[in-house]
């Protein structure tokens, strides 16, 4: 099965890397990423907080910007296959600026984590598109190199916002960023930072949309969590990706993982059929695009109808 794909306009040997982590702050994690056929390095997100905390001379980051930099050199001196940087930020100060640097350091591409949590009653929805719209548009007048958004699940029109963002010449979405969920202690009346690994239960949610963004979305779509095996990633392609992006499975289980993953993913292929990921990619995505009211909403009565009326 020839498993060559494109994302960002870039050829890939495979689908199969990293996502934006800590598992490529070293060139000794690096090199094993490379061992293990990572098709690509994404480094861990370049945080809007610490360009602007060092501009004022008040940075607390272990990794700051020009680390960040010499980190990319190194990395891209180091390594065969693109590197992607990641940046997260959600206002259009001057520090998108930076992402020149970064195209200047060679980055192949960069990645735009749009973390934002909207708590505020004044702001509506239209407010927050609009501020995601305003930092990709000055990042695609700041590079030539190709540009990734990486999104949350939580905005009321998803292929809408893909759209937008398709006009403005983003070249990829990344699906789905996951959110910071803080515990609370009632006792102490205070809440308990969490930050847990990925399931594959978060896989569900990402192949629904993965399945009605590639109907429309004319650029590249990436996967980020809740791949765990190669069958995982098999939904994944046949959804409409066309890069899979893996970070807690590799934390869990070890880099060479992703090794395992690419093999068992080339093998259920060959065994039922496909030639290569473009025969298999978008096969199942009819599945997500059926309009409202058709079998879609069927479905949801149908299942809610079969619930039984108590459990013993």
């Amino acid at each position: 099965m020839k498993l060559t794909t494109r994302y960002l306009g870039i050829e890939l040997e495979h689908p199969f890397m990293p996502g934006a982590s800590p598992l490529a702050d070293t060139l000794d994690s690096v090199r094993q990423l490379e061992d293990a056929g990572a098709s690509a390095i994404v480094l861990r997100s370049l945080f809007e907080e610490q360009i602007l905390s060092e501009r004022y001379g008040t940075s607390r980051f272990v990794l700051g910007p020009d680390r960040y930099l010499e980190q990319l050199r190194r990395i891209k001196a180091r390594v065969a296959v693109p590197v992607i940087a990641s940046i997260n930020g959600t206002t259009t100060e001057g520090w998108l600026k930076y992402a020149r640097l970064l195209q200047r350091a060679q980055a192949d591409a960069v990645e735009l984590n749009f973390y934002h949590l909207a708590t505020n009653p004044d702001e509506d929805a239209a407010s927050v598109e609009a501020r995601l719209i305003d930092i990709v548009a000055v990042l695609k007048e700041s590079i030539t190199i190709p540009l990734a958004v990486k999104l949350s699940p939580f905005y009321s029109s998803l292929p809408n916002l893909a759209a937008r963002l398709d006009m403005i010449g983003a070249q990829g979405i990344v699906l789905f960023n996951r959110f910071y969920q803080p515990d609370l202690d009632p006792a102490q009346l205070r809440t308990l930072p969490l930050l847990d690994l990925s399931t594959p239960d978060e896989l569900l949610l990402r192949l629904r949309w993965l399945a009605i963004l590639s109907a429309s979305y004319q650029g590249s779509l990436a996967i980020t969590g809740g791949v765990h095996s190669g069958l995982d990633a098999v939904k994944a392609v046949m959804a409409g990706a066309h890069a899979v992006q893996m970070v807690s499975a590799l934390i869990r289980n070890g880099v060479p993982y992703l090794a395992t993953v690419r093999g068992e993913f080339e093998r259920w292929g060959n065994e039922h059929g496909y030639e290569s990921i473009a025969d298999m990619r978008g096969t199942m995505a009819r599945a997500g695009t059926q309009p409202t009211g058709g079998s879609e909403r069927r479905d949801y009565v149908r299942l809610l109808q079969s619930l039984p009326r108590s459990v013993s």
